[in-house]
């Protein structure tokens, strides 16, 4: 973690004391649904969605994650070993963890910082982002670690510059690579790893996550240090808007995530204490939704029928009805720090990092409880657990579709 985020954060901890309700209703900002992206208002008109041309046609026109049920694993994913791989911030290290018996197998070293370990678009690989950069700029001294997930080791680094996190177009024509520090999205091609063009975002300081419209045409990307987001058109990679996030002047918006149907954005803010709803064209702001001190991770269930939120400096996740989205639980995990992670395959565990206590957490989806603790490294970050279901990995942890 760069001094800069660091320095953030432990004022971030030092200065929140402040809990906010998990039974509210969103503060809605004009209409709390809206008809979202293109493809979904053509849907509602009766004909076919207008999608980004190579993006896989979808299997549900209202549920871009129907792909995501249990058993669907592709083809593409046989043989791979029931892993979840932790990226170790503070000790340039990832972890492997078995699933079954929820022990260590394994620790090895990667790039300096590594922050989230990502499926590739077609399954086949996984890659640890490390992207460290010196704090007066100068080459990175991260890069790309690629893992076989067949034997769960690591392969040689491939050299890319500043890769906080890693994205792929939905038409998996290319990788996007978050350079943070550099304060870009840039475009390479996923086989050969050669940038192809770059996108400078200078007003979205601390770009971070990202997700895509239902019909792959928009990307919605989150500002960290600016209290923003920004949508991008996919196919002409250039900025069409910013979207100031009105809740707390100081916002410091994480995790993006679509909804199921499409027409709704969710975003995280770990200071405004809560979630944005944002429509799913990513042009306005519609509601606020408050769920606890810290929200920063945003998950869909294998029913596509609730969110999860992580509520980091809380201990809590807080469970959203998507239909209405009104949360319908609060799970308290005391002493605990949530961050980011995955659901197993099954759907029945939710594995994440704690980000400050060097810690796994393999957590219980039907109540709540806490199954175990494992410890890991320090400043464990982005895990991903592999392999889950899906036909096509659009990055992060594994955001699959």
């Amino acid at each position: 973690m760069r001094p800069s985020r660091a320095t953030l954060a432990a004022a971030w901890v030092a200065l929140v004391t402040a809990a906010c309700s998990t039974t509210t209703a969103p503060e809605t900002a004009g209409h709390h649904r809206s008809t979202g992206s293109r493809s979904a208002a053509v849907a509602a008109a009766g004909q076919a969605p207008v999608r980004l041309a190579g993006v896989p046609a979808p299997l549900s026109a209202t549920d871009v994650y129907a792909a995501d049920r249990p058993g669907l694993l592709s083809p593409a994913v046989r043989g791979a070993r029931a892993l979840v791989y932790v990226p170790n911030s503070k000790n340039n290290t990832v972890t492997v963890i078995d699933q079954g018996s929820m022990r260590v197998l394994t620790t090895f070293p990667v790039g300096r910082e590594p922050q989230h370990v990502v499926p590739a678009y077609d399954l086949k690989t996984l890659y640890v982002v490390a992207d460290y950069v010196p704090a007066g700029g100068g080459p990175g001294a991260g890069g790309l670690t690629p893992i076989n997930p067949v034997t769960g080791t690591p392969g040689r680094p491939i050299r890319v510059d500043d890769p906080y996190n890693l994205y792929f177009t939905p038409d998996g024509r290319y990788a996007i690579v978050v350079a943070e520090a550099r304060k870009r999205l840039d475009f390479y091609d996923p086989h050969t790893w050669r940038r192809v063009n770059s996108l400078a975002v200078p007003t979205c300081a601390g770009v971070d996550h990202i997700d895509f419209s239902a019909d792959g045409r928009t990307l919605l990307a989150s500002c960290e240090f600016a209290d923003r987001v920004i949508a991008v058109d996919v196919a002409g990679r250039r900025l069409l808007r910013s979207i100031h996030l009105p809740r707390r002047s100081d916002g410091m918006p994480q995790d993006v995530k679509l909804s199921p149907d499409g027409r709704v954005f969710y975003v995280a803010d770990m200071m405004a204490d809560g979630v944005y709803l944002i429509d799913g064209a990513a042009t306005k702001v519609l509601g606020f939704l408050p769920t606890g001190r810290g929200a920063h991770g945003l998950y869909i269930d294998r029913t596509s029928t609730r969110l999860f939120v992580t509520n980091r400096m809380a201990g809590t996740i807080t469970v959203v009805d998507v239909h209405t989205n009104r949360p319908v639980h609060t799970w308290q995990l005391p002493g605990t720090s949530p961050d980011m992670g995955n659901l197993s395959a099954d759907g029945k565990v939710f594995w994440l990092s704690g980000r400050y206590n060097s810690s796994v957490y393999a957590i219980s989806t039907v109540d709540g409880h806490l199954i175990k603790t494992i410890r890991v490294g320090a400043g464990p970050h982005g895990l991903c657990v592999w392999p889950v279901p899906g036909r096509y990995s659009l990055g992060h942890t594994g955001i699959l579709r």
